[in-house]
């Protein structure tokens, strides 16, 4: 009989070749699928499924994965220890993955819970230094370096043009047979009290190379290269831009996955399947 287990985790990108487990590549899915494997002792590879496929480079503090591993394999986790298996997994975990990796917990899912197409939105951040007196080198890993200042209120303005549901093939990398429509729920930005600009973006879901390409959109009208309007014009072309930069991969980091109500949980997957045709 297998149980499906919930895992929320961390891990700094920087020397992982993204999530996608890639032959002859280190990744956090082939990492973390390893560890589990042994963890459970079991006979073929732990598969996995991921809220959100960060890309190489790109961080994560709130990303979420499910499994479907056999539960007599999960009960024994605890072996001799007083812990349960929950407990148990979570710190026999730390000893078999890299310190650029950490599990912070894991449970049972409830009933209906898909990682991936349960979630009802996703959360990243992108960090930016605009100056040399916030380009911090403790944080060079996380936080992108701009030679100028922007402008953050424009920024605001040129962002807030992009948000609801709309075609976002203009920042999107196609897929054969995927939607590129998506609903944008919060892009805005704001200068932390350390001086760094961070925006927040926040949208049901995301398609390849997205969240950076929104943020290469703007940057360019903060640094009053474009105007407000810019960003709104090359979404409705529907096509991308060879003026708008994929921004670099190590500012951003996935914050937060949201998930409804456990007794939502099934209809939301089946409905996200649907909706956007396993993209």
């Amino acid at each position: 009989m297998s149980v499906r287990v919930r895992l929320d985790l961390g891990y700094d990108g920087t020397d992982f070749a993204g999530w996608a487990a890639q032959p002859g590549q280190r990744t956090v899915e082939g990492e973390l699928s390893r560890a589990l494997t042994t963890l459970l002792r079991a006979p073929e590879p732990v598969r996995l499924t991921v809220a959100g496929r960060t890309d190489a480079g790109v961080h994560a503090r709130g990303q979420v994965v499910h499994a479907d591993v056999d539960e007599a394999a999960y009960l024994a986790v605890v072996g001799r220890s007083r812990r349960s298996p929950e407990e148990a997994a979570v710190v026999r975990l730390r000893g078999l993955l890299g310190s650029d990796i950490l599990v912070h917990r894991v449970c049972r899912a409830p009933a209906g819970f898909d990682a991936r197409f349960a979630a009802v939105w996703r959360r990243y951040s992108y960090r930016i230094a605009d100056s040399l007196s916030t380009a911090d080198p403790v944080r060079r890993r996380d936080t992108v370096w701009l030679p100028d200042p922007v402008d953050v209120d424009v920024m605001n303005q040129a962002s807030a043009g992009l948000l609801g549901l709309k075609d976002f093939a203009a920042f999107c990398k196609r897929r054969a047979g995927a939607t590129t429509v998506r609903t944008l729920l919060d892009f805005s930005w704001a200068r932390g009290a350390d001086g760094v600009v961070e925006a927040r973006v926040v949208a049901d879901a995301f398609c390849h190379s997205m969240v950076r390409s929104l943020v290469g959109s703007v940057v360019p009208v903060g640094l009053g290269r474009e105007d407000a309007a810019w960003p709104g014009q090359v979404q409705a072309a529907a096509a991308r831009n060879g003026r708008v930069k994929v921004m670099p991969a190590h500012g951003l980091c996935l914050e937060e996955v949201g998930y409804p109500a456990d007794a939502a949980l099934a209809d939301r997957a089946r409905e996200s399947r649907a909706r956007r045709d396993g993209a």
